[in-house]
Parts: structure tokens; sequence; C-alpha cells
């Protein structure tokens, strides 16, 4: 999942980061490579103290939701991905039953972009969570 994040510094060196879709998460770093490579981290921890509260982790909303606030004026925004999937639980295998002519129009859809069956379904499952 990408979060959108945003960093500031005063003298181009150092540099402070939020993450305006999760209140409180911030972080910074001594360049702007070191400060995103924090703020992935914190970010991480954020998810994890929201997971262990009983919370789910938010859908982040789009940069140009948050670029006119204005606690973000003269901000640098970027994009940090974050791997969520450690959040979703343990993964439970099912059976399940679909109609043959539905089943065929997944086969020939995922053979048509290069994926496989159980692929597609995990991707599409993935997608639901989010």
């Amino acid at each position: 999942m990408r979060f959108p994040v945003v960093l500031h510094t005063d003298n181009g060196s150092h540099f402070g980061v939020t993450v305006p879709d999760l209140p409180g998460c911030f972080s910074s770093g001594d360049s702007f490579e070191d400060a995103l490579t924090s703020v992935a981290e914190a970010i991480d921890l954020h998810l994890e103290g929201i997971i262990e509260e009983g919370g789910e982790v938010p859908t982040p909303a789009a940069i140009s939701s948050h670029v006119n606030h204005p606690d973000y004026a003269d901000g640098v925004w970027a994009l940090v991905e974050v791997d969520v999937s450690r959040f979703e639980g343990k993964a439970e295998k099912i059976n399940i039953t679909l109609p043959r002519r539905l089943l065929a129009k997944i086969d020939a859809y995922v053979r048509a972009h290069g994926a496989t069956r159980s692929g597609f379904l995990a991707e599409a499952a993935r997608r639901a969570m989010a």
C-alpha cells in the first residue's frame, strides 16, 4: 500500500516527514532518502499499534486531497510503499464452488494476462481487503 507523505526542510540537509493519513505518525532523516526510509518504518510501527488496538489499516487518500492543507505548505510530496500483508492475519485455505461458466471466464482472463487462477484470486482477495 502506498502512503502519501510530505517532507519539509529548513536547511536542505535535514528533513521532517509527516503522514497525513496517519495522525501522529511522523519521522525525520538527515537526507531526503534517509527520511523516506525512516518514515516507512514509522508507518509500519504506527499500523502495528492500530492493529493491536483492534483497528483496521486505513486506506490512504490521494495526495490531491492533502495539498491545500496549510500544515503541508511548501512541502515536497512522495509516496512510500509499505507492505501491509502482515496485518491481514493468518492465511486460511477455503474451498469454494463457482458456476462452470464463470470459472471458464476467469481461466480465459488469467491466461490472457499471463497469470494463474490462484494468483488472480489471491490478488482479487487482497484488493477486496484494501
